[in-house]
């Protein structure tokens, strides 16, 4: 998964981003109380795509949902249904479970899959734009939350 996972930051030009290792990944995924999942697609016995996907919340809705971070087939198997398969099953999951909804984000310059999503009845909400903090600015942030008792249930 480690590979693809690789592969697939190589395609989006951003192998640069790429600060995980096979070892982490398999301690967030095989851990006692796992906060991400993962579903490997296979083509005759070899990893072909995954999906990394983790539970999600609507409050308007009161429902659960899953979100799915990231969605990769490798090249030499697109176009036989590996992606289509691996969004058919996190949606019969959601069903399944009574989730409210299935999101995720694509990049906005990769075409063929906002074809394809399309194609599956996705919609593209325009209207939302994502916010990220991270590195340098999320220690900024951290350090200036207050000394205040946050009640939080886990």
């Amino acid at each position: 998964m480690f590979a693809m996972v690789r592969e697939l930051a190589e395609e989006e030009k951003l192998a640069g981003e790429v600060g995980a290792s096979a070892a982490m990944l398999g301690g967030v995924l095989f851990c006692a109380r796992p906060f991400v999942f993962c579903d490997i697609a296979e083509w005759r016995r070899e990893p072909v795509g995954f999906a990394l996907w983790f539970r999600s919340f609507s409050t308007f809705s009161g429902r659960a949902g899953v979100y799915l971070e990231d969605l990769y087939v490798r090249p030499t198997h697109r176009r036989r249904g590996v992606g289509r398969a691996l969004l058919a099953h996190l949606a019969a999951r959601c069903v399944e479970d009574g989730c409210s909804r299935l999101q995720w984000s694509v990049l906005d310059w990769n075409a063929p899959a906002i074809a394809f999503y399309k194609a599956l009845g996705a919609v593209l909400i325009d209207e939302w734009t994502t916010c990220r903090i991270h590195g340098d600015a999320l220690r900024r942030l951290a350090i200036q939350a207050p000394a205040l008792a946050i009640a939080t249930k886990d």
